[in-house]
């Protein structure tokens, strides 16, 4: 390997040095270069601050009125937890795509169950207008014993001054029958 030489770190840094001495210029522009790269890495998108202890109890609210009005077997206010393009992931169920299936579907459910649910909310998390909330469910017989229990994942976006669920999914935690 007669010819080829071999580069190391102090040779390489010798001749940068050269090179730079002869290009002021090309110093200027890598430098600018180097300083708006290192600026866009470091800045950060400002979100607006979210109190979460307060959605918290603005999400619980929520899922009382949904459950109040599945015991009450109305559809319509149970629908209106939805965004309209909501998207609803259910045990053994393909997705229910936005508002008007979600709807569909929890009628054909609430005209023929006689269970009711309680849902409490287990953990929150937000930015902006953005929650996702983490609850779990307990479904109970008209004698109210247990029947089934879970968890549920909710995604809400804040729309016109209130928050919607735009997504959401759910699994039970009881053993398979």
């Amino acid at each position: 390997m007669k010819g080829i030489k071999k580069i190391t770190f102090p040779y390489l840094l010798i001749h940068l040095k050269q090179l730079f001495m002869r290009s002021k210029s090309f110093l200027v522009a890598v430098s600018a270069i180097a300083l708006s790269i290192f600026s866009a890495c470091t800045s950060e998108e400002k979100t607006a601050a979210v109190d979460i202890e307060k959605l918290k109890s603005e999400i619980q609210a929520m899922e009382d009125a949904f459950a109040a009005a599945e015991k009450a077997k109305d559809a319509d206010k149970v629908a209106d937890y939805y965004s309209d393009d909501a998207v609803s992931y259910g045990r053994n169920r393909m997705p229910e795509v936005g508002k008007a299936a979600i709807k569909e579907s929890i009628a054909k459910r609430l005209a023929t169950d006689s269970t009711t649910n309680v849902y409490k909310v287990v953990d929150l998390f937000g930015e902006g207008n953005m929650l996702v909330e983490i609850g779990s469910w307990t479904e109970m017989n008209s004698a109210g014993a247990e029947v089934n229990k879970g968890h549920y994942m909710s995604y809400f976006q804040k729309r016109d001054g209130k928050y919607v669920c735009v997504r959401d999914m759910n699994v039970t935690s009881s053993p398979a029958k």
